[in-house]
């Protein structure tokens, strides 16, 4: 699994010009699931995503987690972070097939959840429109292969 964590002060997902999922505070995941990945690599990606530390404590160091903030997550589907980019048209046949992927991502987000945090998401395959204002900016990539 891999996925693109954005430390945001709010964030949203449409889908045919309804809202669809919306946050404040919190981590916008974009999340792309892999031929190889399992149920346990969702629950290792949430534990990291939850866990991350990268909230400003009261010295403006980045120190707190989503917890400590009271954090929601907005997750959305991002087969495109398999892309193979060595041509100028990407390829996408390193991305699982829906049949593994939709259930893994709803594993992160079930995995999330568990962890008591309120999760917004997108729809797997929808054509979405994702709005954030990116905190920071943070950014991080996270890969588990």
């Amino acid at each position: 699994m891999r996925a693109v964590v954005t430390r945001v002060s709010s964030a949203s997902v449409e889908i045919d010009d309804k809202l669809h999922g919306a946050i404040q505070r919190g981590f916008l995941v974009l999340l792309g699931v892999g031929p190889r990945d399992t149920e346990l690599t969702a629950a290792k990606l949430a534990d990291k995503v939850c866990g991350l530390r990268v909230f400003e404590d009261e010295r403006g160091k980045m120190n707190v987690n989503l917890q400590a903030v009271g954090g929601s997550l907005l997750v959305v589907s991002q087969f495109t972070l398999y892309a193979d980019c060595s041509q100028r048209r990407p390829g996408f046949s390193g991305a699982a097939k829906p049949d593994l992927a939709i259930p893994l991502y709803e594993a992160f987000m079930s995995a999330c959840r568990e962890r008591g945090f309120p999760v917004e998401h997108g729809e797997f395959g929808a054509d979405m429109q994702v709005s954030s204002v990116n905190d920071g900016p943070v950014t991080l990539i996270l890969d588990m292969e």
